[in-house]
């Protein structure tokens, strides 16, 4: 059991006084924009937020909500949010945006605010990259600690399996450095089990050797949907480990932010990432080439600070609701449910879904081990939609059949980063984690954060 708190910050005064950042109470100007999040379906409701500026207004606002019993939430970028955080306290960190590059050591060491397209500039003229995700606008600490899933997964495995050392302040209010050697108790929860065991103030990283890679995207009309996913379920059989791949069935809006010739179609895209000779990569994606992408070809040698092109992923927020599933296998059977789902005549609404190939270096034990679970999926399967005034209920309506037509393909389990809020709601994180490591996982919740302060996202009981 951690010490109790010393010298705790009980009064709002106090906290005012103790903390650089601002400090923001329900009806304050700056209150809403501050907690907005990217996903605005959500509305925080917190009962005041502290805008960190520094690992001190960290601590200080740990342990004012400790005194007072006040459950902690933390956003950075909030595409992460999952509840309202009403009745919490909330800790911004946007204002903690540091990011140090060692390029003799392939190293970065970054503050919580940062997002990786800053890690991704900074680390690029070295000639390196980070293991970011298919948006670069996504922020760095709450994607490593729950696992991050990075655009050349199946070559280098989860970003957590990279991590080098994490500072955190945890629920008694004290500073922590987690590592392989300090605190590894915690460094191995950290890297899998997010935020459910303080508050990240500092982050440290391993870098690659790739200022650029083969990379983009196939483009395909939507009317050819099953010609292109049964021809890519074959291809992905034929591929080596060093290629990443997804294929996403899209049903794009006639939004002026949507660029042409997609403004309004339905498409099927497979998205293909490989490092190495380009001569290569292009050898290994010509079949794909010959099913004739007639939308659209983007695939090219690339700098990786170009990587968003991939999966052209939303860069402003909007209100969406998701759903994700974990699948076993790739087959025939796989193929058809899904066509039958959300192919052409299906009444699926569904702005995207996509199913990103597994296996690799995503299924190999990483070299310093972590929490990291379930690495035995064929495909991760991820739907995002939005919802707009009027759409609600048929938003869920297709997000539940989808769920339920791909469930008999579903291996039972869940990647962290993309549990939904009713995951949240219900707590099924469990799912997220083998038995054997959730119950690791419990015990060091109980060590680190026994009255459970942290438990306004997906919480570890």
């Amino acid at each position: 059991m951690i010490a109790k708190i010393e010298n705790s910050i009980t009064t709002v005064e106090g906290l005012v006084r103790s903390v650089r950042g601002p400090v923001y109470f329900p009806g304050d100007n700056q209150y809403a924009a501050e907690a907005s999040p990217f996903n605005l379906d959500i509305v925080p409701e917190p009962e005041l937020i502290v805008g960190a500026t520094c690992a001190e207004d960290i601590v200080a606002a740990v342990k004012f909500a400790s005194a007072n019993g006040l459950p902690i939430a933390v956003q950075s970028t909030g595409h992460g949010i999952m509840s309202t955080f009403a009745g919490a306290l909330l800790v911004t960190t946007k204002r903690m945006n540091r990011v140090e590059i060692d390029p003799e050591s392939r190293r970065a060491r970054v503050e919580p605010g940062v997002r990786w397209h800053e890690v991704v500039s900074r680390a690029v003229p070295h000639g390196l990259a980070p293991l970011c995700g298919s948006s670069s606008m996504v922020g760095v600490a709450g994607y490593s600690l729950g696992g991050g899933l990075p655009i050349l997964g199946r070559k280098y495995g989860y970003a957590a399996d990279h991590v080098l050392s994490i500072d955190i302040v945890t629920a008694d209010g004290e500073r922590r450095t987690a590592s392989a050697t300090e605190n590894p108790d915690l460094f191995w929860a950290l890297r899998g089990g997010k935020g459910n065991f303080g508050i990240v103030t500092a982050i440290e990283f391993e870098l690659f050797p790739v200022p650029e890679f083969y990379a983009g995207a196939l483009v395909y009309p939507g009317e050819r949907a099953a010609e292109v996913l049964r021809g890519f379920q074959g291809w992905t059989k034929t591929i080596p480990d060093d290629v990443s791949t997804s294929i996403a069935f899209m049903r794009l809006p006639p939004a002026e932010f949507i660029p042409e010739p997609l403004r309004g179609q339905f498409i099927v895209a497979v998205r293909f990432a490989y490092v190495g000779d380009p001569a290569i990569g292009a050898a290994i994606l010509q079949p794909m080439r010959d099913l004739d992408p007639s939308v659209m070809d983007t695939v090219d040698l690339i700098p990786y600070t170009q990587s968003d092109i991939v999966h052209m992923d939303p860069m402003d927020p909007l209100p969406t609701s998701e759903t994700a599933l974990s699948l076993k296998s790739f087959d025939d059977d796989t193929v058809d449910a899904f066509l039958k789902a959300v192919g052409p005549g299906s009444d699926t609404e569904l702005l995207l879904i996509e199913m990103r190939l597994m296996g690799g270096a995503l299924s190999r034990p990483p070299a310093k081990p972590n929490a990291v679970g379930n690495r035995n999926s064929a495909l991760h399967m991820f739907a995002v939609t939005a919802v707009m005034p009027g759409t609600e209920a048929k938003v869920e309506h297709d997000l539940a059949a989808l769920r339920e037509a791909m469930s008999p393909f579903s291996n039972g389990t869940a990647f962290m980063n993309f549990l939904n809020r009713k995951d949240a709601e219900e707590n099924t994180v469990s799912r997220a984690f083998e038995p054997e490591a959730y119950a690791r996982l419990r015990e060091i919740k109980a060590t680190y954060d026994p009255a459970n302060l942290f438990r306004m996202h997906h919480t570890i009981k």
